[in-house]
């Protein structure tokens, strides 16, 4: 069988929760990230359990600081022995530098966030950002390949454009993924579903409500794997 290509959102408060759902998954069909609500109620030991059930760990925190102690936080996360970290593209070349130059290569894949799913182009120009949301990913995207990072997170809608201008090697990874009967948004501004972000060239696929909210999650994972193969 071909690496998982998804990556589910444990999007849980309590350890025990999301153990008990992770039971009804498989190492075989998706890969997990943990994000800061999960990490912050469960802490490293939730890491090291899911580890050695067989599950690659996404560890989702966004760093974005200054250099030095986003250096020291990933070359931390690193030691837990995840999978993937990410950091925020617009910390800036000299912060996406000192992580990279922590994280040892060909060891835990570090990205960079471009421009979160939840934003649309009113949002960035209320925060200062003449650029639109495609614009200002392409900018961060090209930064973070410049640093040497593996690659980005970024919205399926960008990745056609980021696939063509940074070559097949630089990882994309897309969150806001719905399937085509519950295309609800939530959250997110920038959605799509899981066989057109594979279409436009996104490497894994970040999915958390529809898989943590079925009724059978396992056949949920088989549904979206048969739906990014066929």
């Amino acid at each position: 069988m071909s690496e998982p290509r998804i990556i589910v959102a444990l999007d849980f408060d309590h350890a025990k929760t999301a153990l008990d759902f992770c039971k009804k998954l498989s190492p075989q069909l998706c890969r997990l990230k943990i994000g800061k609500e999960l990490f912050t109620a469960a802490g490293p030991a939730i890491i090291e359990k899911l580890t050695h059930q067989g599950f690659d760990i996404f560890l989702d925190l966004k760093f974005h600081d200054i250099p030095t102690t986003v250096a020291k936080a990933c070359k931390a996360a690193c030691e837990l022995g995840v999978w993937m970290i990410n950091v925020h593209a617009s910390g800036g070349r000299k912060m996406l530098m000192a992580a990279r130059e922590a994280v040892p290569q060909n060891s835990t894949r570090l990205i960079a966030v471009t421009v979160l799913t939840s934003l649309n182009e009113h949002d960035l120009h209320e925060i200062g950002f003449s650029n639109s949301p495609q614009e200002l990913v392409l900018k961060l995207a090209h930064l973070t390949q410049d640093c040497g990072l593996n690659g980005v997170v970024c919205s399926a809608q960008e990745t056609t454009a980021l696939r063509k201008e940074l070559g097949r090697n630089f990882c994309l990874v897309t969150p806001g993924i719905r399937l085509i009967d519950n295309i609800k948004t939530d959250d997110q501004e920038r959605v799509t579903t899981p066989h057109q972000a594979i279409a436009n060239g996104s490497d894994y696929l970040v999915i958390g409500r529809p898989i943590t909210q079925s009724p059978d999650p396992y056949q949920t994972l088989l549904d979206i794997q048969r739906s990014i193969t066929s």
